[in-house]
């Protein structure tokens, strides 16, 4: 399984990349409108300096003809640099830039998925990683988890390369369904996954422990043993 959050706010981003196993960072137009009127180019290219090459970096353009997906995509990778995978909603026209694109070489997020068939044709295309909107599916009456665990069973008897990066998550719970279900990534809120760790049970088996402790040894920790 593998984790990314989806965030352009660098402070946030640094916290989660000290604290939590994450693979990557995604956003978007709507994501970066948070961030208010930041230097484009530069922001990502901090955000590369904090994640390190190690993990990827998903950025999306704005364009919707394939002539203009290229030339902003082309920008980005010259900008930020060559390893950003580019966001490209499915499609006819993104369908034509992402087949063009990977016989570049370019690294592709298709993303905007709502159907099965949208899926399909992302996968066929070449897109390393495709993007299924969880939440936004459910809000339309679309049965998200059997539309993950179609791209899943196609995945593994075609033998696509494409990933499932799930995406679109209102809590935990769909988080942990899109995994269920096969996807072998979910990209997420970095508020959501944090509140998955504030469950006041937790807190009490610490204090429990604690006072445990505390009843035999006193104040002593365990560096302090002998």
């Amino acid at each position: 399984m593998e984790y990314l959050i989806d965030t352009a706010n660098m402070t946030m981003i640094e916290k989660c990349v000290d604290l939590l196993p994450i693979t990557g960072i995604t956003s978007n137009p709507s994501i970066i409108k948070k961030e208010g009127r930041i230097d484009f180019f530069e922001h990502f290219r901090k955000i590369r300096g904090i994640i390190g090459a190690d993990k990827t970096l998903h950025v999306q353009i704005l364009a919707e003809k394939c002539e203009g997906i290229l030339e902003e995509a082309h920008t980005i990778l010259e900008k930020i640099d060559r390893a950003v995978y580019i966001k490209i909603p499915v499609t006819p026209e993104g369908l034509k830039a992402i087949r063009l694109l990977k016989k570049e070489g370019a690294k592709i997020t298709a993303t905007a998925v709502y159907s099965k068939t949208q899926g399909f044709m992302a996968m066929e295309a070449g897109a390393d990683f495709i993007a299924p909107y969880f939440n936004r599916m459910e809000n339309l009456d679309i049965d998200a988890a059997a539309a993950v665990e179609f791209f899943a069973s196609m995945i593994d008897r075609y033998g696509y390369s494409t990933k499932i990066l799930a995406a679109s998550f209102k809590n935990i719970h769909q988080v942990n369904e899109a995994f269920a279900c096969g996807a072998q990534a979910a990209t997420v809120n970095p508020d959501i996954l944090l509140a998955a760790f504030a469950v006041p049970s937790i807190k009490k088996a610490l204090d429990d422990f604690a006072a445990d402790w505390e009843s035999v040894f006193g104040k002593d920790h365990i560096c302090d043993m002998p």
